[in-house]
């Protein structure tokens, strides 16, 4: 193995650009849905579910709408349409996109997460990371014999958006218990090994174009800050250490949420952003 040159480090800027231009993607969405209800400007209408941009454009959750199928509704044009739009933006930024730079549970396990490193928690409890794909046949099950969408009414997502919108009610326990689950039970517990939601667009990233790349991995230290940041670290090994060193660059697991935390946080920049069809053949250290 090489020996590495440590690149000078870099400022706070360069070292959280992505997470500071997620955390004001995340909140300009949040903005856009507040504007109705408390500025009476009404540019997006409804919530995460199912909504409309300037009373027009309709969006609707491709899972919501799965489970509505399911239950035996039938779907009216504006929502078909919702879906295909929906489908298309996640088709180009990556189907997991939706965890990192839209759902508002995720500033909540981040700060989990933060919280944890700060205090010195190591939870031992190791969850499977396909029991969230078991949870969303469950999901799709229970729709079919209730003939109703039978996550909405506990999905955390949906409980902290309305609550942010119109109240929180009970759903603050809801929050809560992912926040102390996420700190004192499994690391990244909620995101990372539970949530049907991220399992759902898992399967979109499959066929999404955006993609990130350890396209310099030569240049790795081995110093694992990316192993540490990343809520789904296991899909960096395979591009970053792969077993042929002629083996693509490209992290083509579909769990990878495109987050950029890699990018930023790797002194020797190893990682950017790229497409799937990037032929790019990384050196090896």
């Amino acid at each position: 193995m090489g020996v590495h040159k440590m690149p000078a480090a870099r400022g706070f800027i360069r070292r959280n650009k992505w997470l500071l231009l997620r955390r004001f993607v995340q909140f300009s969405i949040l903005g856009l849905f507040m504007s109705g209800p408390f500025l009476s400007i009404w540019i997006m209408e409804g919530n995460l579910a199912s909504s409309t941009l300037l009373g027009e454009i309709p969006f609707t959750d491709p899972f919501i709408a799965l489970q509505s199928v399911v239950a035996g509704h039938e779907l009216a044009a504006q929502a078909i349409i919702g879906v295909g739009l929906i489908l298309a933006l996640y088709l180009l930024f990556g189907g997991r996109s939706f965890c990192a730079w839209v759902c508002p549970i995720n500033p909540v396990t981040d700060a989990a997460a933060s919280l944890r490193d700060t205090l010195g928690f190591k939870p031992n409890i190791r969850l499977s990371r396909y029991l969230r794909h078991g949870l969303v046949l469950v999901i799709l099950l229970v729709s079919y014999l209730m003939h109703d969408i039978a996550f909405e009414a506990v999905n955390p997502i949906t409980l902290l958006h309305r609550g942010i919108l119109f109240g929180m009610g009970f759903g603050w326990l809801v929050i809560a218990g992912v926040f102390l689950f996420d700190l004192f039970v499994a690391k990244h517990g909620w995101c990372g090994h539970i949530c049907p939601v991220g399992a759902f667009y898992g399967f979109i990233n499959h066929f999404s174009l955006t993609r990130v790349s350890a396209r310099d991995r030569a240049s790795c230290t081995n110093c694992g800050d990316c192993f540490r940041v990343c809520p789904e670290p296991q899909v960096i090994a395979p591009a970053l250490y792969p077993r042929e060193p002629d083996l693509s660059t490209i992290i083509a697991r579909s769990n990878c949420i495109t987050c950029g935390r890699c990018i930023d946080v790797c002194e020797p920049e190893v990682f950017n952003f790229t497409h799937r069809f990037d032929k790019t053949i990384g050196r090896s250290s």
